[in-house]
């Protein structure tokens, strides 16, 4: 949705191919199952949203998403241990996934540029190895089948896009791919909060240790629309929670680092059953660096890389790669020679940025590669573990590790000579001895 909105300033018509049956408000669809799951939208990918699609963070607020301010509304135990509330640096959007696509499809599909054709599968490209020329569709309903014509053909299908298999049917070469998967499991539930609770009440967190050994076990608890908490508890290969409804309080109190989100869920009322999901793995497609890439075709979101969901980044990569296709047509102008492999070029940053911080944990857990971390990351990893230990004692450096987390910087702000310096020196206040929720939150909820 968010590249077709990118490109119908730029073209006459955009069409978008899509097999769901897409549903009439915020409502569950067979194609998007880690809805069920938590998601947030990091304000990097929120103000691309924006850009976008102006006023849609509005709609989304008046819909009953939340604005969490980051990280004054989060409660977070990191592996390097309690992270302080410091000033709010940044936000995040939180919401049920419906909500979120609703919000944003409304908007989009109210634009008449922009035709839907879902009930459809693609099927495959048209044209050669040195340019596409459309894309070859048939119906979910009948199965009739043909063939939609286009200067640009989008692939924002997911982690089962079918572009590599296209692009080898052209005999072009295949492109590098890296696979960082920990055998994650995560399990969601919902609930409804207790009643003083239902507002202004932080997202709390319990994080594994990468380097502990073992499996690493995660929970979230995240305020969504309605007074209700989505909760997702997470662990890799060796380590899942299960589906059972029975086991999901048991899971939050015993294998988790801190029993916090247990404490918390006993107290609210549950409302749904458990939904668990496997597919989770970080998988990257190397396009960029093809030597040879056809004219009018672009691959973005989860088909050119899928990033392990626990770190949230999935929607806004998404939405900064949107942002960077419009801007690539924009400068360089539709039809040019190469304006595809320009655009794959561009969204590799937002999509690199996003890479680095979630292999650089992954790569540390049993199985998850062949080989284990290579040098880069186990440097990457134990500078960043340091620069988190400081953020627990020390805002400046906080502020720029969410910098980076919120996905509004790059990566490099943390090489800076100052961030150095603080990292060599360490935290400037004393390690907290457990979580900082306030009095207040805690006669909210009992504790």
């Amino acid at each position: 949705m968010l590249a077709a909105r990118a490109l119908a300033g730029l073209v006459d018509r955009v069409v978008v191919v899509e097999r769901d049956v897409l549903p009439a408000g915020p409502r569950p669809r067979k194609g998007l199952p880690q809805a069920r799951h938590a998601h947030v939208l990091w304000s990097g990918g929120a103000l691309a949203m924006e850009e976008l699609l102006p006023g849609v963070t509005a709609a989304l607020r008046a819909a009953g998403a939340h604005r969490m301010p980051v990280t004054t509304g989060i409660v977070a135990l990191s592996a390097q241990g309690w992270f302080r509330r410091w000033p709010e640096s940044h936000h995040a959007i939180l919401a049920g996934r419906d909500l979120l696509d609703a919000t944003v499809r409304a908007r989009v599909l109210a634009d008449e540029r922009i035709r839907l054709l879902d009930g459809t599968e693609a099927l495959g490209l048209t044209g050669t190895g040195a340019a596409v020329t459309g894309v070859r569709v048939r119906s979910c309903a009948d199965g009739t089948e043909r063939i939609l014509g286009a200067g640009l053909v989008v692939d924002a299908t997911g982690r089962g896009s079918a572009a590599p298999r296209w692009l080898r049917a052209f005999g072009l070469p295949a492109a590098e791919r890296r696979e960082v998967d920990t055998g994650l499991g995560y399990a969601s539930r919902l609930y409804r909060a207790p009643e003083r609770a239902r507002d202004g009440f932080p997202v709390c967190n319990v994080q594994p240790d990468p380097r502990a050994g073992g499996p690493g076990r995660n929970g979230i608890l995240l305020p969504v629309e309605n007074g209700r908490w989505l909760v997702t508890l997470s662990g890799t290969r060796g380590g899942t929670p299960s589906p059972d409804a029975g086991d999901f309080v048991r899971f939050a109190r015993e294998e988790l680092r801190h029993p916090l989100i247990a404490d918390l869920i006993e107290r609210a009322e549950p409302l749904t059953e458990v939904a668990f999901t496997r597919t989770t793995g970080n998988r990257r497609h190397y396009y960029e660096r093809l030597r040879r890439w056809p004219e009018n075709f672009v691959v973005l979101g989860d088909a050119l890389a899928a990033l392990n969901p626990l770190y949230g980044h999935g929607m806004s990569v998404a939405a900064q790669s949107a942002v960077a296709l419009r801007e690539v047509v924009r400068r360089r102008g539709w039809g040019t020679p190469g304006l595809s492999r320009r655009v794959q070029r561009a969204v590799a940053r937002p999509v690199g940025a996003a890479w680095d911080l979630a292999v650089t944990q992954d790569a540390f857990y049993p199985g998850a590669t062949e080989s284990g971390p290579s040098l880069r990351e186990r440097c990457v990893s134990a500078y960043v573990g340091r620069l988190l230990l400081t953020a627990t004692g020390n805002g400046r450096i906080a502020r720029r590790v969410t910098d980076v987390t919120s996905l509004e910087r790059g990566g490099e702000v943390l090489l800076a000579p100052s961030v150095v310096l603080a990292a060599v020196v360490g935290p400037l206040r004393p390690a907290l001895s457990g979580p900082p929720l306030t009095v207040e939150e805690r006669k909210r909820v009992g504790l």
